[in-house]
């Protein structure tokens, strides 16, 4: 299998999962552009590619601030239940398109309620919305299985509502619950009573640590909330000396606690300095459950395509490399065991028997 030559076209073919990946950060630039004018908000410019590459740019900046305002355009155009339909649809579509076959798809429904729609009724339509992608993926040839993480956002009051929907549409497609926002200096303790909520309701949970923030905000979102996966959690490393884990490290890695790795994005952010160093390829080696993932494709100009595809080239990740991180993903998927079991058996290990 190593001696397989690598090309994006394999890697194109190749089943894929992606458990870490913002919904409000995947649109179309077409879709935004259009949409955009729909509802009458102003965009840097109304060209598909040319806003894509302002997009590129911002995100590569390296200032944080302007990285996170380029979510303004998007949100505007996800106010409405025609926009959210549209993009949910367009989301699964996407992602069948580029060889995932299970995803995670998060996004926080509050972030959608400056129309007239209410929290719930966002959940339903994108739910709605992700129905269709799928079914017309299957049609096509391409299944796609997506579930939905529902995000609070940690630094505003409404994540105790959030918790409650991914409680009251779990059996509809929600498969469990995030928080996300910015993570210095809004501790994920300061939500403890939706994560204790959460676990009495048997609803699993993701915490976005270890990127902006280091071993504290691992420590805390593992130890103190029960988070079952990290988002990002690249920071890790700092409890990991010439190889030898700490005490948090070798926690992580000996329950099998996922990271929900990032490369491009961690780049943007500063969270990692280039590809080739990116922490992901030493924490595999480690033996760490590290899972690949694009998390916003639009803001960070990536698909799972290219993200395999950069690691293969700067970092020498070889197929099987690319088949562990897959495998990873989906016994680390908040679905059940016998869905897991069956995507790896059925369709991710024949896809890699090259």
């Amino acid at each position: 299998m190593t001696a397989t030559r690598v090309d994006a076209e394999l890697i194109r073919r190749l089943p894929k999962a992606v458990l870490h990946d913002h919904l409000d950060g995947g649109l179309r630039p077409a879709t935004v552009v259009e949409l955009a004018a729909e509802v009458g908000h102003t965009l840097p410019t109304t060209d598909p590619d040319e806003l894509a590459a302002w997009y590129f740019e911002a995100a590569n900046s390296g200032d944080l601030v302007r990285y996170i305002a380029t979510f303004e355009h998007t949100l505007a155009v996800m106010q409405t239940r025609e926009g959210l339909l549209r993009t949910a649809e367009e989301y699964v579509l996407d992602l069948a398109a580029d060889g995932v076959v299970y995803g995670e798809v998060r996004y926080a429904p509050e972030l959608n309620t400056n129309g007239e729609l209410t929290m719930a009724e966002v959940v339903e339509t994108v739910q709605e919305g992700l129905a269709a992608g799928m079914a017309k993926a299957a049609a096509a040839g391409t299944p796609v299985r997506v579930g939905t993480l529902l995000c609070g956002m940690r630094m505003f009051d409404r994540v105790r509502e959030a918790a409650d929907l991914a409680v009251a549409f779990r059996d509809a497609g929600v498969v469990g619950f995030d928080i996300a926002g910015a993570e210095d200096g809004f501790p994920a303790a300061d939500h403890r009573d939706a994560f204790d909520y959460l676990r009495r309701e048997n609803v699993p949970f993701t915490i976005h640590a270890g990127e902006a923030h280091g071993l504290p905000s691992i420590h805390q979102a593992v130890q103190v909330c029960g988070a079952q996966r990290l988002g990002h959690g690249v920071r890790i490393t700092e409890d990991i000396v010439d190889g030898k884990l700490g005490r948090l490290a070798g926690w992580v890695r000996d329950r099998r606690i996922a990271l929900e790795m990032c490369p491009t994005s961690n780049l943007q952010t500063g969270a990692a300095t280039s590809i080739a160093e990116h922490p992901i390829t030493a924490l595999k080696d480690l033996g760490f459950r590290v899972t690949l993932n694009t998390d916003n494709r639009l803001v960070s100009g990536t698909t799972m395509t290219r993200e395999m595809s950069l690691l293969v080239e700067d970092a020498g990740w070889t197929v099987e490399d690319l088949r562990t991180v897959t495998v990873n993903a989906l016994k680390s998927a908040f679905i059940p065991f016998d869905e897991r079991r069956a995507l790896i058996e059925d369709v991710v290990l024949p896809g890699y028997a090259l």
